[in-house]
């Protein structure tokens, strides 16, 4: 199927499957764009054989083939163009075990199917190019309660278990848009095993794009030295580019690969062959579990807090206690950067190195970023007293946390807020 940029065109095959392996027949799509595909700095820069091919993936998917159907639906083709367009407008790419939250049917119908976790593709290897290496990167349909399941622990783990339930994907990962159930109704026992990774391993999400802001109150709304950059109502600065790549390095992190998680120093310069889990790329995924440690060197100065206020939308204050008990209390680090303007907000464990958040001084803001570190003790506190963030349906906005003795407070807002920055 041709189309307009950013893809040149999705190719559709169809797939017999594997009976042997329990593999039903099935619809393969496969993208061509997101690699380079001409070399000649048409599309993509020319950076060598070595190294990635454009962004140094392609998309791919496969559909449950229903009985009688003659034809290819073209709603994957589209839906792959949505997350091509993506990629090329924020220069973000995927690697395997990343999510993306859709909050749709991905078909438009009424289905159950509604967000996505990326993986190896089963039966296409990495290929190298003479304009670099590609990798195949399938798009695998999934249920809110497995996407939650996939933040709170890890996508890979989820993608495991979905491999495990033929209906669900089985070895092949195929989407099924008419599955009813999710894996942990179809079986219990899931469950628990979801529940012990979570425990054991905590979360591999470091970090989300999302509604956020926050105030200095520490200071009089009139200081004009105050970067109240942040604060829904006033025109913000803007992050340096150090700043910036600084804070996509701190979003890339998952599990670190040394004993301690290490914060990403300003300039963000990485180290060879600390890498792993995905080729160099011009800009990193938001959302991924790639790990590096990057040795922190001198911060440009910054400042210190007495007393912050958290702004979240519903679903960003969702994701607080997943940030809790799942990042912090191993040791790890989570960042909110706002989807509305340059602002960014990094929760920091006292196990976590590099972060100009201290001890005695936990709240510390660089410009528009903003680094809060919590003890175990009081994120142990804040988790029982947001424990009905866990509730949604019985939720009602705006609702208002405060802790007067840390001077912090968290308000969770309606959408409209941040949509409206005059609000």
């Amino acid at each position: 199927l041709g189309g307009p940029d950013p893809l040149d065109y999705v190719s559709m095959y169809r797939n017999v499957g594997n009976p042997a392996l329990n593999v039903p027949e099935h619809w393969h799509y496969v993208s061509f764009g997101l690699s380079d595909l001409y070399g000649d700095n048409r599309v993509h820069e020319f950076t060598g054989t070595d190294g990635p091919s454009g962004f140094g993936f392609e998309l791919t998917f496969r559909l449950k083939r229903e009985t009688g159907e003659s034809a290819p639906p073209t709603w994957p083709a589209e839906l792959m163009q949505g997350l091509a367009r993506y990629v090329f407008q924020s220069e973000n790419t995927f690697c395997s075990g990343d999510h993306v939250s859709w909050h749709s049917p991905l078909d438009n119908s009424e289905s159950r199917i509604q967000h996505m976790l990326l993986t190896e593709d089963p039966q296409m290897q990495p290929v190298q190019t003479p304009f670099g290496v590609v990798t195949f990167l399938q798009i695998v349909g999934v249920c809110t309660e497995e996407l939650h399941a996939a933040q709170q622990w890890n996508g890979q783990g989820i993608l495991e278990l979905l491999r495990t339930v033929p209906v669900a994907g089985g070895p092949w990962l195929i989407t099924d848009m008419r599955r009813g159930e999710t894996i942990f109704e179809i079986d219990p026992h899931l469950q628990e095993r979801v529940d012990k990774g979570i425990e054991t391993d905590g979360s591999n999400l470091s970090g989300v794009s999302a509604k956020c802001a926050w105030d200095d109150l520490s200071r009089p709304p009139e200081d004009d030295e105050d970067s109240r950059s942040i604060c829904i109502g006033t025109q913000p600065r803007r992050l340096s580019g150090k700043d910036t790549e600084q804070i996509r390095e701190t979003l890339r992190r998952g599990l670190e690969i040394n004993s301690k998680p290490v914060l990403p120093p300003i300039n963000a310069q990485r180290q060879n062959g600390l890498n792993h889990d995905r080729a160099p790329s011009r800009k990193d995924s938001l959302e991924s579990e790639s790990s590096a440690a990057i040795i922190p060197h001198e911060l440009i100065r910054t400042r210190q807090l007495e007393s912050v206020h958290l702004k979240f939308n519903q679903e960003s204050g969702a994701l607080i206690p997943l940030c809790l008990r799942g990042r912090l209390l191993h040791g790890r680090h989570f960042t909110y950067k706002s989807i509305t303007g340059d602002t960014a907000i990094t929760f920091v464990s006292t196990g976590v190195e590099g972060a100009f958040a201290t001890e005695e001084h936990p709240y510390a803001a660089h410009g528009p970023w903003l680094q809060i570190l919590l003890t175990e003790e009081f994120v142990e506190r804040m988790l029982e007293d947001l424990e009905d963030l866990n509730s949604p349906e019985e939720f009602k906005l705006p609702k208002e946390y405060s802790w007067p003795e840390k001077k912090l407070k968290v308000s969770i807002l309606p959408d409209a807020v941040f949509d409206n920055p005059l609000h």
